[in-house]
C-alpha cells in the first residue's frame, strides 16, 4: 500500500512515515503543496494524507487538484484546525476522512485502512520472488515454510525491493523509501541494512536474493546460487 504524507512539519512527517513503515506502509513525504500535488498526480498512491496549511499551495487546493485530475485516490486530511466549517469544507472538496491534531498513530492508522476499504482498493496479496515470500498485511516474511523475524526498518527494506523484483534499486532510491528524502545520514546505511537482510533471508537458506549491482544498487532475484 503506498501512502504519500503532505505536511511542512517536517519532524511530525517523518516519524509517522517511520511508524507506518514499519506497518508495511510504503511512504513518501512531502514538505509543501506544490511538490506534494506533483508527487499525487503522478505517483500512483493508495492514500494521501494532507495537511491543510502548507506553504506553496494549501491543502484545500491540492485537493481540489487532485479531484479534478484522479476521483479514486482515498484522501485524508489531518490538520489542527478543527472547526465544523473547516472539516465540513474538506467534505465538499471530496476528502475520504478528516483527522485533527494531535491524534493516535494507531487510530489514524486503523482510519486509513478503513478508507482504502471505502475506496474498494483490495487487500494486497502476498508478495514474492521465489520461495521467499512477505504478506504486506501480517507483516510476515517466510523462505518457504520457515518464518523470518525482521525488524520495521529490514521489513520496509524488503517490502520495497520484493514489490518490484529485478528491478535496481539506487542507494537514493532506497533511502527515500525506506528512510525518507530528509535523512541527515549518510548513504551507507542502505549498506548496512542490506547486510542485515541478507543474513536474515539468504544466508541461512544458502542462496542470494538481495544482489549487488556494481555501481548501479540492488536488486531482488529468485533463489540464486550464492555468489
Amino acid at each position: 500500500m503506498r501512502l504519500l504524507i503532505v505536511d511542512d512539519e517536517r519532524d511530525l512527517a517523518t516519524e509517522l512515515a517511520a511508524i507506518l513503515r514499519g506497518e508495511g506502509w510504503v511512504v513518501d513525504v512531502a514538505h509543501d503543496g506544490l511538490t506534494g500535488l506533483a508527487m499525487a498526480e503522478y505517483g500512483g498512491y493508495d492514500v494521501v494524507l494532507l495537511d491543510i496549511m502548507l506553504p506553496g499551495r494549501n491543502g484545500y487546493d491540492v485537493l481540489k487538484r487532485i479531484r479534478a485530475s484522479d476521483p479514486t485516490t482515498a484522501v485524508v486530511m489531518f490538520s489542527a484546525k478543527d472547526g465544523e466549517f473547516d472539516q465540513s469544507d474538506a467534505f465538499e472538496l471530496g476528502a475520504d476522512d478528516y483527522v485533527t491534531k494531535p491524534f493516535s498513530v494507531v487510530v489514524l492508522a486503523a482510519r486509513l485502512h478503513a478508507v482504502l476499504r471505502r475506496s474498494g482498493v483490495p487487500r494486497q496479496v502476498t508478495l514474492a520472488c521465489g520461495t521467499l515470500t512477505l504478506d504486506p498485511m501480517t507483516k510476515r516474511v517466510a523462505r518457504g515454510d520457515q518464518m523470518i523475524e525482521l525488524t520495521p526498518r529490514e521489513f520496509a527494506l524488503l517490502h520495497t525491493l520484493i514489490r518490484q523484483p529485478e528491478r535496481v534499486f539506487s542507494k537514493s532510491d532506497l533511502l527515500d523509501a525506506v528512510w525518507d528524502s530528509d535523512y541527515p545520514g549518510a548513504d551507507n546505511v542502505v549498506e548496512v541494512y542490506v547486510g542485515y537482510l541478507r543474513k536474515k533471508v539468504d544466508v541461512p537458506f544458502g542462496v542470494r536474493t538481495v544482489e549487488t549491482v556494481r555501481g548501479m544498487g540492488y536488486r531482488l532475484v529468485a533463489d540464486a546460487p550464492p555468489g
